[in-house]
């Protein structure tokens, strides 16, 4: 990329640019009724992508697969996929074998029940997609408006690439959209660290002058207040060298280590000041 091509960037839209090829197809069963959709990415991970170099030469360096045994490089004509049975010991599988234990949810995503949104705990979400209609816009509106209406998700599974999930159906802006979720034993209880079971009750005049805080900086969430700064900093870094200039490392300020008393009496006084 040039110091041209970045001057010239065109100021970064709010949402991301809708993708123009789908990566699931198939369809939606409740019952007898059958809704043919696609499936499209609608989250995107937008960060800063470093590509590792040869420090001597500055030149890209590439990843192969090589064999343990031989120590040579294998094509991919020669890869299979293996299960780890013990150290070092697998059981090999073709294509053929895994594509034929795929379940259902490989192509139909079977609405078991109708539920609350807002009754799933968000730390099972995972990552949610945009199904859009399959030349299916009467039944996809259909179940779109009755949704809407009722104020509920459904409940579901849905195969992607080699793992099924449990997945919510429910409206979101004038749309469709599934959200995968995490399975039970892929999550953490917090209360089984250790460290939370010892807390201990804080005192009545430091939770008070916490909760003063929490209400003086309560307001309606918006997500476009919020920005990568990380992603911005590096940007400006690559602008630099671009034209040449020194790059100065400064080191962060130290940050003062207070009572906790002490600073929330500070940062509520800041608050007042404001």
């Amino acid at each position: 990329m040039t110091q041209e091509n970045i001057e010239k960037t065109e100021p970064e839209k709010v949402s991301a640019q809708a993708p123009s090829r789908s990566i699931w197809s198939g369809s939606i069963t409740i019952g007898l009724v059958n809704v043919p959709v696609k499936l499209y990415s609608m989250v995107y991970d937008k960060g800063i992508a470093f590509h590792f170099l040869h420090k001597t030469d500055g030149q890209p360096l590439k990843y192969v697969k090589m064999c343990t045994k031989d120590d040579k490089i294998v094509p991919w004509n020669e890869v299979i996929r293996g299960y780890e049975v013990a150290r070092n010991e697998y059981i090999a599988f073709d294509k053929k074998e895994l594509d034929a234990v795929r379940p259902e949810s490989d192509k139909r995503i079977r609405i078991s029940k109708f539920v609350d949104y807002f009754s799933v705990d968000p730390v099972y979400f995972d990552r949610t997609y945009a199904l859009l209609p399959d030349k299916s816009k009467d039944a996809y509106s259909l179940l779109l408006k009755a949704l809407e209406r009722t104020n509920k998700a459904g409940a579901g599974r849905i195969t992607l690439r080699t793992k099924e999930y449990p997945a919510l159906l429910h409206p979101y802006k004038g749309a469709l959209v599934l959200t995968t979720l995490r399975y039970a034993y892929d999550v953490v209880d917090p209360r089984d660290f250790e460290p939370i079971q010892k807390l201990s009750e804080p005192q009545k005049a430091e939770l008070d002058l916490a909760v003063k805080i929490i209400t003086d900086l309560s307001g309606d969430f918006d997500i476009t207040e919020f920005e990568d700064t990380y992603m911005k900093r590096v940007e400006e870094l690559v602008k630099q060298k671009l034209k040449g200039e020194k790059i100065t490392v400064e080191k962060p300020p130290q940050v003062e280590a207070k009572g906790l008393m002490v600073a929330l009496r500070e940062t509520l006084k800041q608050l007042e000041q404001k």
